[in-house]
């Protein structure tokens, strides 16, 4: 299946694209300039991605903007990562507003600076209603943190007696995890040439498919996009069935 054969190959679109950004500082040094100078180019790449998935109307992008070992990374780019993160936030969180966007936050938000965690309060509050592409950013986010926590919730409703042990299934441990409201991915692609996850959705990627490319983060842009749709398409997602099987489920 290709993508030019038109409006058909629409309705197999992934609903959930998850991307982890990955190149920023090498793209920087590639160019003789600091790594921080990478990230401003990186932003630039998620306007051109959000734009392409609203007007194919992809339903979900999840950006893995910043994970929880990001912190480790020299005291100097954290700061000035934080400061542009807020800067953008800042810039284009109306214009995502008036484009029915809605944006969305996952990840532990109290190790941010204070008037960091108002302004994404702020912004999911302004743009809760918004019914186009829901753009979720991962932001001091882990996947194994994500489980424990709801592994802790669980353990609490199990411990008040509001849930049996016995009680407990894949359902209620979905929906103790961040988006549980939404779609799991149905594409996770990575850029700069890394193939792993990194600590990202563990429990969400379980059957995603998983496209990885060479380039940059800051080079990525919709043709880059369709590339990887264009190659989901071709995948026959099997959860587990025949060909046979899928192939008369379809017709």
């Amino acid at each position: 299946m290709q993508a030019e054969q038109g409006e058909t190959d629409k309705a197999h679109y992934p609903k959930h694209i998850a991307i982890i950004m990955d190149g920023n500082g090498r793209w920087a040094q590639k160019r003789h300039l600091p790594r921080i100078m990478g990230h401003p180019a990186g932003v630039k790449a998620v306007k051109r991605v959000v734009k392409f998935c609203a007007e194919q109307e992809i339903q979900v992008l999840t950006l893995f903007a910043f994970s929880s070992e990001n912190w480790r990374r020299p005291k100097e780019e954290v700061s000035k990562l934080m400061g542009l993160f807020m800067l953008t936030m800042q810039k284009e969180v109306k214009r995502l507003n008036k484009n029915n966007i809605r944006l969305r936050f996952i990840g532990e938000r109290t190790d941010f600076a204070e008037k960091i965690q108002q302004k994404m309060t702020e912004s999911e509050r302004l743009t809760e209603k918004n019914t186009g592409l829901t753009l979720v950013i991962a932001a001091n986010y882990g996947g194994h943190r994500d489980m424990a926590l709801a592994m802790q919730s669980i353990a609490q409703q199990v411990k008040e007696g509001k849930v049996e042990p016995e009680e407990i299934d894949e359902a209620m441990i979905g929906n103790a995890l961040s988006i549980p409201d939404l779609p799991d991915p149905d594409l996770f692609i990575r850029t700069g040439g890394e193939k792993r996850i990194s600590n990202f959705l563990l429990w969400q990627l379980a059957y995603t498919e998983f496209h990885f490319t060479s380039k940059l983060w800051p080079d990525f842009d919709a043709q880059t996009m369709q590339d990887a749709i264009d190659d989901f398409l071709t995948r026959e997602r099997r959860y587990g069935r025949t060909s046979e099987q899928v192939q008369s489920m379809s017709n």
